[in-house]
């Protein structure tokens, strides 16, 4: 294989073709694949006139690391959006913009996870620092099952000076720390929010905490005393989206 990125699983194999089907170059599939999920990726690259090859499994396996259900695709290199592209999103949405941001989240599980329900929960965007973080492989592809296609990932140089342009738009900065007096359900988040979740372990760093109009947590009924970030991320953003749902549904009614 080329240096071409090479991507993995139906989901994000089938995302990519739908959405950004000019990176495609090649797709394969393993011999004796010939199932209703392939029959669709032969669709879409027959559509898109994309080439479509044959290979052993055992040749695939030595291709890419994880479970690639026999499906591998050679697309032209991803680019991480920049902070310019952030300006350029939030000008053209209409209604209040939803962000979330990952403080330094360095688990691409982690980083897929997110993704895939930042995309389930209607969110504009993913932030995330240049450094330190975990960014767009093909494991946080195949975990955000097709997301990763379509959430734009904003890598910015300076977390910190991006919160504080954001609070100059609009913006209300609502960051998560176990030790915070609020919970989760009492903060609005129908308005235009950014969602700050921490780092694995350590949470969110003290810069960025400084920069929080307010501070939530999670309750906890049980013995544990923090979920894992990616759960906690859905927990979150699937709130906001509730409460969004409310309002809309309460402003129609009038």
């Amino acid at each position: 294989m080329s240096q071409l990125e090479k991507i993995y699983g139906v989901h994000a194999v089938e995302a990519l073709l739908r959405h950004h089907p000019k990176r495609v170059k090649q797709v394969w599939l393993a011999e004796g694949r010939n199932d209703p999920r392939v029959q669709v990726l032969l669709e879409l690259a027959n559509q898109n006139r994309v080439s479509v090859g044959q290979a052993e499994r055992r040749e695939m396996d030595v291709w890419v690391e994880g479970v690639h259900q026999g499906v591998v695709a050679e697309v032209s290199p991803s680019q991480v959006w920049g902070e310019a592209m952030l300006d350029e999103l939030l000008d053209r949405t209409e209604g209040a913009p939803l962000i979330l941001v990952l403080d330094g989240v360095t688990d691409p599980h982690n980083l897929g996870a997110c993704l895939r329900t930042a995309d389930a929960a209607g969110a504009l965007a993913v932030l995330v620092p240049k450094d330190k973080s975990a960014t767009l492989t093909p494991v946080v592809r195949k975990v955000a099952c097709g997301a990763a296609e379509v959430i734009p990932l904003v890598a910015v140089t300076n977390l910190a000076r991006t919160l504080e342009k954001l609070q100059q738009r609009g913006l209300w900065v609502v960051g998560t720390a176990g030790e915070a007096e609020q919970e989760l359900y009492q903060q609005d988040l129908t308005g235009p929010t950014i969602l700050i979740m921490g780092a694995e372990g350590k949470g969110m760093r003290r810069l960025t905490r400084e920069h929080c109009d307010y501070l939530v947590r999670l309750p906890m009924a049980g013995s544990v005393s923090s979920l894992n970030v990616s759960v906690a991320t859905g927990v979150c953003l699937f709130e906001a989206m509730r409460q969004r749902s409310v309002k809309k549904a309460a402003a129609s009614q009038k």
